[in-house]
């Protein structure tokens, strides 16, 4: 009897090893992945309040006090305003946030090229784009 296709538990034991392979790139810069993509969600769109950064990086708003203040103590990013219960404080990115995002990203790029997951051009794209269907269609 042949194995049912199971798309998404494919989907999740991927995500295992390809999340592995990026805690290693990020380590590199001392940063998690979680942290890259606030700096790199703050490089494409500067001044993000906390509520933004959660709902782009898809983690819960309260993990998100926790996590910007390691990046805030790191002098990663800088908060505008006070912040607090219903005050908006917007989020940006310093100059040492960029460095950092900047010395993972040969990583990123190395690690995402089609060659590095066995895929030719075409079809990195390909899968590129059902993943964000699958993505938006879940949320």
């Amino acid at each position: 009897m042949a194995e049912p296709d199971l798309p998404l538990w494919e989907l999740i034991q991927t995500s295992h090893v390809v999340a592995r392979r990026f805690t290693e790139v990020f380590a590199e810069a001392g940063l998690t992945p979680t942290q890259f993509g606030v700096l790199a969600a703050l490089a494409d769109e500067p001044d993000l309040s906390q509520a933004d950064l959660a709902r782009i990086v898809l983690v819960r708003p309260q993990s998100m006090t926790h996590l910007i203040t390691s990046l805030l103590e790191r002098g990663l990013v800088h908060r505008q305003g006070p912040g607090g219960r219903g005050r908006r404080a917007g989020v940006q990115l310093t100059a040492a946030g960029r460095q950092a995002l900047q010395a993972t990203l040969p990583g990123v790029y190395a690690l995402n090229a089609p060659a590095t997951i066995g895929l030719d051009a075409q079809a990195a794209a390909t899968l590129t784009q059902h993943l964000r269907t699958v993505r938006t269609a879940l949320q």
